[in-house]
Parts: C-alpha cells; sequence; structure tokens
C-alpha cells in the first residue's frame, strides 16, 4: 500500500478531499474550489482548482480522467486527458475542463468535476537497439486492421 498526502490549501477548508464515492470504485472524486461560480461556454476550457496540493511516492502518477456523467449529460470532459500529476509536483491540482456540449455549463464550488486514478510506474530502461525483433503486425499502423 501506498501513502499519498494531501495538503488542504487556506480558505478551502469546506472542499472535500479526493474520495471515492463507491467501495470498489478506482477514481477518486475531485471537487471544485472556485470562488465563484464558473461558466463554460460551449467550446470553452478553463482550468478550474481543487483546493489541495500532494505528496505521492516517486513509484505513482495520478491521471485526472472525467466524469462519466458529466460527459454523457453535458458534455463536460477533461483535456489532455488523462492527465497527468507526477510525484515530483507540489502545486495546486488543477482540472483542464472543456465544454463539448451545446449549452453553457455552471460550475459550483464543491461541485465534482473529475476523478483521480492512481497507478503505479514500472521501472524501465531504455536501450539503444541497431535493428528491432520482427513481428507479424510489423510497421502496421493507424487503421491497418480495417477497423
Amino acid at each position: 500500500m501506498f501513502q499519498v498526502l494531501f495538503k488542504r490549501l487556506e480558505g478551502n477548508e469546506d472542499i472535500q478531499l479526493p474520495n471515492k464515492m463507491s467501495e470498489w470504485a478506482a477514481g477518486f472524486d475531485l471537487q471544485a474550489a472556485v470562488g465563484e461560480p464558473v461558466i463554460l461556454a460551449p467550446g470553452e476550457r478553463k482550468l478550474i482548482p481543487t483546493g489541495f496540493a500532494m505528496a505521492m511516492p516517486a513509484q505513482l502518477e495520478a491521471q485526472i480522467r472525467p466524469r462519466s456523467g458529466l460527459a454523457y449529460k453535458h458534455g463536460i470532459t477533461c483535456l489532455n486527458s488523462p492527465g497527468t500529476i507526477d510525484a515530483d509536483y507540489r502545486g495546486e491540482v488543477k482540472v483542464l475542463l472543456v465544454n463539448l456540449g451545446q449549452e453553457p455549463f455552471t460550475i459550483t464550488r464543491g461541485e465534482r468535476i473529475a476523478q483521480m486514478v492512481f497507478q503505479q510506474i514500472p521501472a524501465i530502461e531504455i536501450a539503444l537497439a541497431d535493428e528491432l525483433p520482427d513481428t507479424v503486425r510489423g510497421a502496421g499502423g493507424f487503421g491497418h486492421t480495417g477497423v
């Protein structure tokens, strides 16, 4: 088990720290720590604060992902998704939201706006090679299977 430390930023005592909404949920819901309602017009993107900073072990990354309900009902999703928070970042966690819907969407203080999923980072060694092993697929890329 990994320990992740959270620091609630000043003026955000009313904002919940990330929490799971069910026992088996993979993601921790994040709340908007906006000072006043933020209107996100269709096609518009804004960086929304969460009111906390965190510290996690070097073996972890945190991924910021959309909430399915906001995406389905309103067209609100996260850009740069999943967004990666590296273990050495100590600033406020913010969520880059975009309105892909057809109506303006208002983000209010305390509203659940995204989810954060933690992933373990494997140890990787980069090695230079003159040749790569052959596979059946080879260099087939985008759409090469006809799908």
